[in-house]
């Protein structure tokens, strides 16, 4: 199965606000240069979800939950995203996934009370960067078996 990369977010530290670039640097054992999660040796260094889950929970939600303001890295469309140990190529870099990207209290806050509900099990993965490139919108994606 395979999608594509439709928006990008980073934001430079926590509670800073998203942006929203064309393109990203990616590095082996690091994530996205600029983003508050990169930090080389954690598990976490990408998220990536899925757009089509994310309408499922706007949906259950009766409001719109915008992508980037989730504050997950990375939105797809057009494939699944594995399970934990899978992997996942974007354009050039392969990640593997490392565990659920749990919805937090803060899903609330952004988009009323329910939202953490509905992106129960809808809210992406957090994944390590095993090779590195340049990501841009547009880019191919599939689950790399």
């Amino acid at each position: 199965m395979s999608g594509r990369v439709v928006s990008l977010h980073v934001a430079a530290s926590e509670g800073a606000d998203i942006e929203s670039p064309e393109r990203v640097e990616i590095r082996a054992d690091h994530g996205i240069v600029g983003d508050r999660k990169a930090k080389s040796g954690v598990k976490g260094q990408v998220t990536v979800f899925s757009l089509e889950k994310l309408a499922e929970a706007s949906q259950e939600l009766g409001r719109p939950i915008e992508a980037g303001r989730t504050r997950r890295n990375i939105a797809v469309e057009g494939v699944e995203l594995p399970d934990l140990g899978g992997r996942l190529r974007l354009g050039p870099v392969l990640v593997e996934v490392t565990q659920d990207a749990a919805p937090c209290n803060l899903m609330n806050e952004l988009f009323g009370h329910g939202a953490k509900d509905a992106l129960e099990d809808r809210a992406g993965v957090r994944a390590k960067v095993l090779e590195g490139g340049e990501l841009g919108i547009g880019d191919a994606v599939s689950a790399d078996d």
